[in-house]
């Protein structure tokens, strides 16, 4: 993906702040346990604040930087009763870094929308000696509803072009470690991983909702969009009975930045 599409697609998530609020479904409340309470937190890509909540309810003082202006502002209404937390609308590659370090830099399912040759680095660059880098990824994994799953791509090679033909979940223990851009870096010690592995029921309409919460879907023309939704709502309301369960592979990767 080259910058400019990645800026587009990024751009996307901002355009229904709410419905990304209420259908997106947030983060295990364990994870959090290895955030130290009280820490200086820099969070890249806060979108409506959803891992922030949980950031200030550990008594962090939390600077978030969010690009989308609908989003920084649903965020900030919703962080209004914390005293130690500021919403910034801004691009984290074009922020100006505060003179004071972070003890904590912390991006959750954002990480990967900034700029490979610089997000490491940049992190680092905001963190002081020993700070933590804390990355959240999210994957779709095997579980849940399989046979829907294995259905529903049916729909997808119809209506999205760019569809794998076959595509198939990975189990949770087929997705790799990978510390490889952290290593590179040299500025970061070991690296630490921990995942949780958790379900979610939808309904036919929750369903939709979501999926019109995500980049690839919102990008499609109309007519696709149209076309594809239709497609995943008669195959879970005439098979499924309305109702399909997801499975989710949420993990929390930790480098302490070296002195």
């Amino acid at each position: 993906m080259n910058d400019d599409d990645r800026l587009t697609l990024r751009r996307t998530f901002t355009e229904d702040a709410a419905l990304y609020d209420r259908m997106r479904p947030g983060y295990p409340a364990v994870m959090f346990e290895h955030i130290p309470q009280g820490s200086r937190v820099l969070e890249i890509g806060c979108g409506t604040g959803q891992a922030t909540v949980a950031l200030a309810g550990r008594g962090c003082a939390v600077t978030a930087v969010e690009l989308g202006a609908e989003m920084a502002a649903l965020a900030r209404r919703k962080l209004a009763r914390f005293t130690g937390v500021e919403v910034v609308n801004a691009a984290f590659e074009e922020w100006p870094l505060p003179p004071e370090p972070f003890d904590v830099v912390f991006a959750a399912t954002s990480f990967h929308w900034l700029d490979p040759a610089t997000r490491v680095g940049r992190s680092a660059d905001a963190l002081r000696p020993g700070g933590l880098l804390s990355v959240v990824s999210t994957e779709h994994v095997a579980g849940g509803s399989e046979a829907f799953f294995a259905e529903v791509q049916r729909c997808y090679e119809r209506w999205d072009p760019a569809t794998p033909p076959g595509l198939r979940l990975k189990p949770a223990n087929d997705i790799p470690y990978d510390s490889g851009e952290i290593d590179d870096s040299g500025r970061f010690g070991p690296v630490r991983f921990h995942r949780y592995e958790w379900d979610h029921a939808y309904t036919t309409r929750e369903y939709l909702d979501l999926l019109s919460t995500y980049s690839g879907h919102r990008a499609l023309p109309a007519e696709a969009r149209a076309g594809l939704l239709g497609c995943i709502a008669a195959l879970i309301d005439g098979r499924y009975g309305g109702r399909i369960v997801k499975r989710y592979l949420t993990q929390l990767t930790l480098a302490g930045k070296l002195p």
